[in-house]
Parts: C-alpha cells; structure tokens; sequence
C-alpha cells in the first residue's frame, strides 16, 4: 500500500497526482489517497514565496517529466480550491478519486469555473462540514506517518516528494519484485546534468549560487556546482548566508528528520560521501562564513565551501573548533594567519546580509539556490538539469 497526500492548490500535487494511474499499472500497488490542508507556517517557512515559486517552477518540471501544467498561471481562486476539495471528498467515499482529482486539478488550474462546475453537476460534492472533517483526518494521517508536506508519497515509513523522487520510489518497488515492465524506462527517472558539449565562442555565463554551511542539500550541491561551472567555463558567484535557524526560520524536528534521510539518499544518487555529521549551526557556521568571505578574493573560496561542507556532513569535523576549522582551511590552500584574520573581521557580517537580500530579491529563501545571468532562480539541489539548460540558453543567446 502507497499512500499519497494530496493539496489540490499545490502545484507540485497536481503534478504526483497524475502519476498515480500510471503507478498503480505499472508497479500493481495500491494506492490510497488523502486530502490534507496546507503546511504550518514552521514546516513551511515564507510559504508566500513558496507558493509563488511553485507556480514557475511546477510548469518547468511538469515539461522535463511530461506532465501537465499550465504556464504563467495565477494562483487558483480560494472559492474554486474549497469545491474542489468538496468534489474529491466527496469522490473519497464513492472510490472514484484517482481520475477525478486529475481532472479537477486541470480545471482547476486553467482557471476554469465552468469545467468546476461540470465536475461538480457529475459527480456532486460533500457537505462543508464532510469536507473538513476529510482535510483534518488526511492532515493528522500525514502528521502520524511522519511528515508535515503534500505531493508526498509514503511507502513502508519511507517518504518521496512528488516526481522528483519517484525514481526512488519505482527503483524500492522494482526490487521488491512489483515492476510488471523491468528492462523499460521508468516514469519518472532521475535527471540531472547531462555535461554536454561546451558552445564555442560562446558568451561566459554568470552563476550566482546561494548556498550555506548547515545546509546537507548545500553539500551534495557545492561539488556538482563546482563541477557544472568549470566545464561550461562559467563564472561562479559564490552567495553564502546564514542557516535559516540563524535567520529565524524555524527547522522543526520531522522536517530536519525527512531531510536527513533524503540527503542520504540523493547524496548516494550523486556519489557523494554523507552521514558523518556534525552540526555547525551557531559558531561552527559564523566562523565558516568569516573565514569564506576571506577566502573567495583570495580564489580559495570553491575549495574552502567544498571542504566546509564535506567536513560537516560527510567528515565528521567540528568546524566550531579551531583544529577543525584550520584544519578544513590548510587543506584549501589558506594560511593560518588568513584564517586568524578573517575571524578577527566582523566584515562577513555584511556580505551575508547583502546575499540574503539578493536571494530575496530572486524570489527565494532557501539553500541551494541558484539562476544565470540574472535568468528566473532554481532552488534545490535536484535542479541541475534546469540550470544546466539556462547555461546553454544564456551561451546560445549572446554568442
């Protein structure tokens, strides 16, 4: 049994949802459905932008997966969001919800009252009351299983967030002998940088990549980055700030907790070392940053943020410590002395506020972010492919 949690105003939902169908025929599983309300404001830190975010980023991973979304839409209406919740808790009771959440979330989406309204004559909807009563059980279901988002599947205690870790999931189902098409594509495989031929002649693009110390989705991107960056011969902006603990956002313990095991997960993907962790938020991450700010002029900057990270998430180093953190700055090519002179200079603090705005400015929040020449910013560490092409649309526009 899969169970899957669905928000009918979350882009990323609607994309999952229609691979449910071709889940259950492939894999032979069943699958129940939930509806649950919103994240918390604590799972969910400026879910404002998040939800803004969201509408671009769904249309661009729903072309690379070959699902739909529209593009350039506008948040749905709130009174349209609670009759389609109404029509599929409604459709939860009759067994018929698979199909119908498909096509309510594409009229949904499309702005599309009329088609709403269809649905609606059809198949009939549940009482305000009814449909409450369904969001909070699938919310507190949610919450019970262990976890706080939507668009998420759950198989046997472990977590998969909408098509981007499908692959996961397909791949634990596959091995577990349920794949009626082994040998095939499967639905939603992995994607990453291709690192393709290289433009020539071609304009020299500019990558500004946030990143942070206490970030573990940060240290299976730097080294990718790294790697991306140098092979397209681009020009890295290294935009360090703060952890979102340190920013005030809060980390609660469940979401800290599916993090972790998704690192692990998408770091194995990568071929990346993870699991030897040792937290740097406080002091271990304030003297990073002094010491990167120092180190970036000096063109030790990428090997500093490498080791940095590795040495917290993948090394087990306390970069909180002097032997730690000189230790990590040795190795990246920097003297003692610069070390003692960057925790000496509060400058840091500045250049972390100021690639804080930036990253809002982008419209973002979170580590790892990214964009190209000023280009609509990615966040994540699982959107290389995206930057990848922006690299190759911003080489291929200006050569």
């Amino acid at each position: 049994m899969i169970h899957y949690f669905h928000q009918v105003d979350d882009p990323y939902s609607h994309l999952a949802v229609q691979m449910l169908k071709p889940l259950g025929e492939r894999y032979g599983v069943a699958v129940e459905i939930s509806l649950v309300l919103p994240p918390d404001e604590a799972a969910a830190p400026e879910y404002d932008l998040l939800k803004e975010y969201a509408l671009r980023d769904a249309a661009r991973v729903a072309r690379e997966y070959g699902v739909a979304f529209p593009a350039a839409v506008a948040r749905p209406d709130e009174k349209e969001v609670r009759r389609v919740n109404a029509l599929l808790a409604a459709a939860l009771q009759k067994g018929n919800v698979v199909e119908l959440a498909v096509e309510a979330g594409e009229a949904l989406w499309a702005g599309g009252k009329a088609a709403i309204d269809r649905l609606v004559e059809m198949h009939g909807v549940a009482s305000a009351r009814e449909t409450n009563r369904c969001l909070k059980r699938g919310t507190a279901k949610r919450a019970k299983l262990g976890h706080y988002l939507s668009g998420m599947f759950c198989f046997e205690g472990e977590w998969y967030w909408g098509v981007d870790r499908l692959n996961h999931l397909e791949e634990r189902l596959a091995e577990a002998g349920f794949d009626k098409a082994p040998g095939t594509p499967m639905l939603a495989p992995y994607r990453d940088m291709v690192l393709g031929p290289v433009p020539q002649g071609a304009h020299r693009p500019v990558i500004d990549f946030w990143f942070s110390f206490r970030s573990p989705y940060s240290w299976i991107a730097v080294p990718r980055m790294l790697k991306l960056a140098h092979h397209y011969n681009a020009e890295l902006r290294l935009r360090f700030v703060l952890p979102m603990v340190m920013r005030g956002l809060p980390v609660p313990r469940t979401k800290r907790f599916y993090i972790v095991l998704d690192t692990k997960r998408e770091a194995e993907r990568a071929g990346l070392p993870f699991g030897r962790v040792v937290d740097s938020v406080g002091n271990g991450a304030a003297r990073a940053l002094a010491v990167i700010h120092h180190a970036i002029p000096l063109g030790k900057g990428e090997a500093f943020a490498e080791l940095g990270c590795r040495a917290v998430f993948a090394d087990g180093i306390d970069i909180a410590t002097d032997e730690g953190l000189f230790d990590v700055a040795r190795r990246a090519g920097l003297s003692d002395e610069t070390v003692r002179e960057a925790l000496a200079d509060p400058g840091w603090e500045k250049a972390v506020e100021e690639n804080r705005q930036a990253l809002f400015d982008a419209g973002l929040w979170g580590v790892p972010s990214f964009r190209v020449d000023g280009m609509p910013a990615h966040w994540g560490q699982d959107r290389f492919w995206a930057l990848e092409e922006d690299i190759l649309a911003a080489m291929a526009a200006r050569r």
